[in-house]
This record gives C-alpha cells, structure tokens and sequence, in this order.
C-alpha cells in the first residue's frame, strides 16, 4: 500500500514540523480498516512527531475508516477540523502529508489576505469533499479546505473515497469528482480552485465581503499588475522583473489552463512534458525574481486614479495602486447551451475526462467536439469505458492528424460529423441520454449514454473587465501588434485576447511582448 520511498518522504518533510500531531482513528467494523491501521502505522513510524494509537478511537467519527488529525498546540490536544474517510493513497497522499505538516506548524500556502478573510468567517461551516484517488483535480480542493479549517475552528473538511462509500455517492447521486458539500448540501462540483471557492462562499453568505482588516499590510505601489499565471501570464511577469520593475502577479493558480494538460509534446526544445510539470517549472522560475505572487486571488474590479493610474481591488478586500497593467487571464472550458446541460453537471455531463472518466467504466459515453481537446479526450476515455462516441458539429474533424489516426484504429470510438448537439436528457439524476441533429439530413437523432465530455473549445475569462476595455464579439480583448489595449498602460496577452491561434508557444512570445510594451510605456512616461 505505501512503499519505503514515500515514507522516506515523510521521514524527510517530517523535519519541517514545529509541533506534533496525532492520527485518531474512528471506531466501528470494516474490511479495510486494517490496511488503514496498517497504513497510518507505517507513517507514524517515520518520526516521533507523528503519534498514533489504533486502540484510541472516536465514536464521533463518520466511519471505521476514518481518521482525524489532531494537532499538539501549547501542550494542549486541538481539533483540526481536517478527516480523512478512506486510505488517502493515489493523489491524496499528497493532501495527507500537506495536512500533516501543516497541523504540526509548517507555513500555510495560502495568501495573506486569504488567511485574514476565512479567519473572520464566523459561521459553522461543514465541508464534505467526495473524490476519486486517480482523480488529478482532487487534492487541490481537498488541501485547500483543510487549510480553511485549519485556520478557523468553525471550518472542517472530511476527504471522502467515493470507491469506498458507494452508498453515500448514489444517494447523493454524485457522478464527478471532486463533489464538495457544505452543510449537508451540493456546493461545487468539479475541477475549482481556491479562488473559486471564495468567490463561491462570498456569494452564498454575502457578510463574507468585508472590507480588508485594519492590520492588513497594504502593497505599495507597482510599476506593474500582472492578472493571470498561465504561460503569457508567467512570461509578462518574467519579463518585467528582468527589467528591474515592481512587479506583482494576481492568479487564481500559476499554470492556469495549462495545468490541467496532460502531454504536451508542441513544447518547442522539450519533446514530452505534462501540464503539471509546466506548472511547477512555471513557479520555479517566478521564484528566481522578485517577484509580489498573490495566488490563489482574483480580481473584482478595475478603476482610474486622479493620477492616471489604476487600483486593483481583489476578493480579499486589499485594493493596490499601479502604473500599468498586463491582463493574461486566459479562458475556460466553453458550454454547449443546451437543456440538461448546466442541471447535470457531476451527474453525467463534465469537462474534464481524465478527473471523471473512472465513473463511467464499462458504460458508454459521448465527447463533443472534434478538435484537438476532444479526440484527446476519446483516446483517454477509450481505455477506460466500453464505447466512447465523439460528435463534431463541423463536416470534418479539426484535430491533428495524428491524433484522428489514433482514434480511427480504436474499436471502440465512433466519429460522427455534422452533428449539432440539441439537449442532454437525464432520469433520476443520471444522464441517459443525448439528443442531436444530422445537419446533413436535418434528421433528430438520439445517443443512449451515460456521459458526456464537453470539448468544444474556451471562452475568455473576461468577465470581470466588460466595459472598461474593447472586447470583440466572442468576448476576447482587442489589441493591437505591441499588445495594448484602448487604455493607456492596460496591454494583454494570451488566450484571452484577439491574437490567432491559441498555443503555449504563442502565449509565452505575447506575454514577452506585452511586457516589453509596458516597460516601453513606463519609461517614456
């Protein structure tokens, strides 16, 4: 179940705690509960900062399998909030030890201001979060609210193994992962990062948008705002520090889009990575440069100066001065439109088919879109579920030839052409069914599945600067051949704007570009 390398990894990572916790286990009868005996064992061998005694049990705990950690603080047992319901193995190993270490008093990785919000949040808040140990979304939203319980005693968050407790996900007809609940109740489905999250209890308890508090350390002012880490986001950022500016980047998470990418083989001078890597090289680099990082932040608003500068206003409630602003903030997944779509979401229809594929094994399921994302996604899904159908909307496929070689020679993927998607039905909270129209004959057709992968392209994220500069009319924002917006020191890059062709390579060169620009801009001024 867990081998020497990993807990040799503890052993190591155990070196950063300042206090010791311990593992409480639940009572109660199960056939796993010896292998999780068996596995918390072994890690709280790896140092004496880890304690754990199966003999003491909780009765409060959920389930034989689950765990609490408790940690150690002025000499006194402390409740953390944080439970684990299964054997954290796969991808939550990771949140497992990021728990561990973190309630034995290793730094939090979340904003400052972040910290400060959820610190004042004073309502009981209950988070469950359903996932799947191949899923590669999961622990992102796992180790992001055992951090809010970490650091507020009305927030908790139990890890639940949806292959563990099946009864539960088919009661709340849960389909995706990751499925957190608040308070007994449906509350994201889905890939979500932190940011998201906080937009996501902003709106549903309005009294969580507070003003920053009185001891927050404002930022001085910057030369220059970076909005966005993907790689045009990454590459401005870059760029300017090398020219010896202040600079500070806003993200919901460095790698954007990217991160979310499995092989990436158009890396010009690296034939083979994945997003996940990219990503965490991205971070690398940004750390070479003095560079400010609010991640796993978003920007609210937008506005002027009287002396011809902007101000920045994030979710957090801080609000900072700059000279200019690069807005790299990318796109997201683009929705069908259609009836059943937005109401079935984690119940059949999803967008990522790596985090959600497993839920389908042995059934069959639809991908729409024909372009690189889809074909990508019916090779993925093909090893996974008995028969993976992709429709196109266009008379031809738009992906790389290669890949439509791929998916020719497997058996068990069909290519329809020519196919508008018109509604996604569903009977008991499943999806069963999709329904679409032969554009050729004019004929409704209907598929019976149990999924269906959305892979029709991006929207740009730009919501949150509708008005203040010229969009086109897919949403994207003008600029001209320097990167500059209609605005006088606001250029963009990326997919987010009009530039063609919507690559890594592309991003990063625009990214370069548009700093180059503001740092043009910022001397002549």
């Amino acid at each position: 179940m867990i081998d020497q390398s990993l807990l040799d990894a503890v052993k190591s990572y155990s070196e950063n705690m300042t206090r010791p916790i311990n593992f409480v286990l639940g009572s109660g009868e199960h056939s796993k509960r010896a292998e999780l005996i068996d596995f918390l064992t072994k890690i709280a061998g790896t140092t004496d900062k880890i304690n754990f005694d199966s003999t003491a049990t909780d009765d409060s705990l959920p389930s034989a399998i689950s765990f609490k950690v408790v940690s150690h603080i002025d000499g006194a047992l402390t409740d953390t909030g944080i439970v684990f319901s299964g054997i954290p193995g796969g991808h939550e190993f990771t949140s497992l030890i990021l728990a561990i270490l973190q309630a034995g008093g290793h730094t939090l990785k979340l904003d400052e201001g972040i910290q400060k919000l959820i610190k004042r949040f004073n309502k009981p808040l209950q988070f469950q979060t359903y996932v799947s140990l191949s899923c590669h979304s999961c622990p992102d939203v796992v180790q992001a609210l055992n951090q809010f319980a970490l650091l507020n005693d009305d927030i908790s968050n139990e890890m639940i193994d949806g292959a563990l407790f099946q009864e539960q996900v088919e009661a709340n007809n849960i389909q995706g992962v990751p499925a957190v609940f608040l308070n007994g109740k449906p509350f994201a489905n889905g890939k979500i990062d932190t940011a998201k999250l906080i937009e996501k209890l902003q709106e549903q308890f309005p009294d969580l948008l507070s003003d920053a508090s009185d001891d927050a350390e404002q930022l001085e002012q910057q030369d220059v705002t970076v909005i966005g880490a993907g790689p045009a986001g990454v590459a401005a950022a870059i760029y300017t520090a090398r020219k010896g500016l202040k600079v500070t980047m806003v993200a919901d998470r460095i790698g954007g889009q990217v991160k979310d990418t499995q092989d990436i083989e158009n890396l010009i001078s690296v034939p083979l990575t994945t997003g996940s890597e990219l990503s965490a090289n991205f971070a690398k680099h940004l750390h070479e440069y003095d560079i400010t990082l609010k991640e796993h932040v978003s920007v609210k608003e937008i506005s002027e100066t009287e002396e011809e500068n902007y101000r920045i206003h994030l979710n957090t409630g801080e609000t900072f001065e700059t000279r200019s602003i690069i807005l790299a903030t990318g796109a997201q997944w683009r929705k069908l439109g259609v009836p059943g779509e937005d109401e079935n979401v984690g119940q059949g229809v999803a967008y990522c088919a790596h985090c959600d594929g497993p839920f389908f094994k042995g059934k069959d399921i639809a991908v729409v879109g024909g372009g690189n994302s889809g074909i990508e996604a019916a090779l993925d899904l093909a090893g996974i579920v008995k028969h993976v159908t992709v429709l196109e909307f266009a008379d031809d496929l738009k992906a790389d030839q290669v890949l439509i070689n791929k998916a020719k020679e497997k058996s068990n993927i069909d290519i329809i052409t020519s196919a508008a998607t018109q509604e996604i039905k569903a009977n008991g909270g499943k999806v069963t069914s999709l329904v679409y129209q032969d554009r050729n004959s004019n004929e409704t057709k209907e598929l019976d599945i149990s999924a269906v992968f959305v892979q029709i392209g991006l929207v740009p994220n730009t919501e949150f600067i509708k008005g203040f500069v010229d969009l086109n009319r897919f949403g994207e924002i003008e600029i001209d051949e320097r990167c500059r917006t209609d605005r006088k020191g606001i250029f963009a890059c990326g997919d987010v704007t009009t530039v063609p062709f919507k690559q890594i390579n592309i991003a990063m060169g625009e990214g370069s570009k548009a700093a180059l620009s503001a740092f043009e801009y910022l001397v002549m001024q």
